[in-house]
């Protein structure tokens, strides 16, 4: 699984509630990107087409606040390709809160130093709390799976195991298949088996919540389905916690190990 600094892009497909990751008004947005402005936050922006990013700073608004204005690159031969680009992904934070959004195409201002460039108003940005989408990634060196039974119109009632990429004791995310499997939010699955490292099988019923795509660094893209867990057991959520427990304190004693 691809951890939140290596991902490049990430593309709500559905949700149940798409106000909690979405923000559509003008007013709140130009609000946001004052704040960032404000405080002066990095700002990744890759650019498209092509696979060049570049760190800036959004600088401000236009009088009219119908524009954005953003902190070009220390390299020409980046600011000429930012003046050739269709698109920009912005990707920062702003309390402890992944911000993305994105400006297109930009245009190069006149400035006394430095480039700078403005971007209409992006129509939505994209907030993303950790305790809402990154949770316990899986570790890498294990295959951590989940058996869901699909029923008739997904696979005429077969199982199919989908591996688990983050967990959490209120659901887990997976990666969905890119093709013959179609998840949408609100669809449930009775009879669900979490299969964790060294436990017995975990039965549980899941329901789909959100449906994302990702995209990382080197261009590889995944959907990423998050379920929430209904009916757990007492005892499996403790072995749940256990598992989770058990793998941050193995990843924070390998952190210390490498300092």
């Amino acid at each position: 699984m691809a951890t939140e600094d290596h991902l490049t892009r990430v593309e709500l497909l559905q949700a149940d509630d798409e106000s909690r990751f979405l923000l559509r008004d003008r007013l709140e947005i130009a609000h946001l990107l004052r704040r960032l402005a404000a405080e002066r936050a990095l700002v990744t922006a890759h650019l498209a087409p092509g696979s060049q990013s570049f760190l800036t700073m959004v600088l401000g608004l236009t009088a009219g606040e119908d524009a954005v204005m953003v902190d070009g690159s220390p390299s020409e031969a980046i600011n000429q390709q930012i003046e050739g680009a269709e698109q920009l992904t912005c990707i920062t934070q702003l309390d402890k809160v992944r911000v993305q959004f994105r400006l297109g195409p930009p245009s190069r201002e006149a400035a006394q130093s430095g480039a700078v460039f403005s971007a209409p108003l992006p129509t939505e940005v994209l907030r993303l709390q950790r305790r809402d989408f990154f949770r316990l990634n899986t570790p890498v060196t294990q295959t951590v799976v989940c058996s869901i039974p699909l029923d008739a119109e997904q696979g005429s009632g077969r199982r199919v195991e989908m591996r688990i990429l983050d967990i959490s004791t209120g659901g887990i995310a997976i990666a969905v298949p890119p093709s013959g499997i179609a998840l949408a939010p609100g669809m449930s699955f009775d009879g669900c088996q979490l299969k964790l490292p060294a436990n017995e099988p975990i039965s549980a019923r899941l329901t789909v919540r959100n449906l994302f795509r990702l995209v990382t660094r080197n261009g590889t893209e995944m959907l990423r389905a998050g379920c929430q867990f209904t009916g757990l057991t007492p005892q499996a959520e403790g072995t749940i916690q256990r598992y989770i427990m058990k793998n941050e304190r193995q990843r924070s004693a390998l952190a210390r190990s490498r300092h």
